[in-house]
């Protein structure tokens, strides 16, 4: 067996099963979960339908699909781009469907990490806290996490000037994600100036996580890395592919369906790898992925749906808790009082509410875990029951005290 398997830790979702294996929930409330990040508003009718059509009518299920997808679909994904960030972007040699990030992000770093010539390992510098993917990809590749803690100060920033240059000098990729998880930071052009020039000047790779980028709270989307690279004057958007999917943005997450984009040599090389790893999008998640990239109107409506329940749900807990409206995404990061794993143990038996601890997102870096002492509040459900949920937590804040 692989022993790099023996370095992966639990899934928060498991640790989460395990922490609340020995308490009972309070049955006088109704269960309600911000535990993870899963869309649960209502899929586009649009998608479905076209899901439905591809099915009866194109006979997708019939034929190996091409790795590099139907033409059209990539078309569909360039157009989004263009209309999206006022980019131009070759969907040929520069775009490239993923069955969702997730899995894309992993098999990624199979592709880009190599044997270094002195034998010592590889980095991968990714923030901390982080999506736990980026870390199972660096084990899994013979390499090693390199984890850069949040700033809150700083909007948490990661403090990339922290990084010695030791470790950049051993870097082969860099993963960020913005919008971030779990605060919902953007990063700004100044921030990915400074990351595109430790590229130019160290080699490695940036792999930009960008699937919460739809789902914002200011009147100016968020900056992505391609746009950041153009603002640059990187078009070739040198040693940087952006992964984005559809999950969040249509809420179709069981679809796994989204796209990478960036530097064409990096997807000519990931290319390659997909056609091996037997990775290609089936031709009806082909279909009504299309219908997603192509109709902006359900978006705006999902958009609006996540505004008006921040705007009721924040408020509310602000009064009670150290925690702000985040520029993006669908998570509210609030500091407690005391041990994140208490909070989130005791909520659940006196509430009935669950919510994630921050500490099992983050690891131990530069002698801190910078999720201790926080939790993350995922607000997918309905907005009639994340308030409801948000009255229970300021109730219990409030007992707490």
């Amino acid at each position: 067996m692989n022993p790099n398997l023996s370095r992966l830790q639990a899934y928060p979702f498991e640790r989460l099963r395990q922490l609340f294996a020995t308490v009972t929930p309070n049955a006088a409330y109704k269960p309600i979960s911000l535990g993870i990040g899963e869309p649960r508003h209502a899929a586009p009718e649009l998608v479905k339908q076209a899901y439905c059509d591809a099915i009866l009518n194109s006979g997708g299920l019939s034929v190996y699909p091409a790795t590099a997808g139907d033409p059209a679909l990539r078309q569909a994904m360039g157009q989004w781009i263009e209309r999206r960030y006022a980019l131009q972007v070759d969907p040929a040699t520069q775009i490239l469907p993923i069955n969702g990030s997730r899995e894309a992000l992993f098999a990624f770093a199979q592709t880009v990490l190599h044997p270094r010539a002195d034998g010592q390992a590889a980095f991968v510098v990714c923030p901390n806290p982080f999506y736990q993917i980026y870390e199972g990809a660096a084990y899994l590749s013979n390499a090693e996490p390199y984890f850069v803690n949040s700033v809150p100060e700083s909007n948490f920033a990661q403090d990339w000037d922290s990084v010695p240059e030791s470790v950049w000098e051993r870097t082969q990729l860099l993963f960020v994600c913005s919008p971030g998880n779990p605060a919902g930071a953007v990063m700004p052009l100044s921030e990915w100036a400074k990351l595109f020039a430790l590229s130019d000047r160290f080699g490695f790779v940036i792999a930009s996580d960008e699937c919460y980028s739809e789902i914002y709270f200011r009147d100016e989307p968020p900056l992505g890395g391609l746009e950041a690279a153009a603002k640059l004057g990187r078009a070739d958007f040198k040693n940087l592919l952006s992964f984005t999917s559809l999950s969040k943005r249509s809420n179709v997450p069981g679809m796994r369906s989204g796209f990478c984009a960036g530097d064409a040599a990096l997807v000519k090389q990931f290319l390659l790898y997909r056609t091996y790893h037997g990775s290609a999008m089936s031709p009806v998640v082909q279909a009504a992925s299309i219908a997603a990239w192509n109709d902006e109107a359900h978006v705006v409506d999902n958009r609006a749906k996540y505004r008006a329940k921040f705007a009721q749900v924040t408020p509310m807990l602000s009064a009670v808790m150290d925690v702000a409206l985040p520029d993006a995404g669908f998570y509210l990061w609030a500091r407690v009082q005391g041990s994140d794993i208490d909070f989130a143990r005791d909520l659940l038996a006196n509430y009935n509410v669950t919510v994630l601890p921050g500490s099992f997102l983050a690891r131990e870096a530069q002698g801190s875990n910078p999720g201790a002492g926080r939790i993350r509040m995922a607000l997918v459900a309905e907005t009639e029951e994340c308030v409801e949920a948000a009255q229970r937590i300021v109730q219990f804040v409030q007992s707490r005290s």
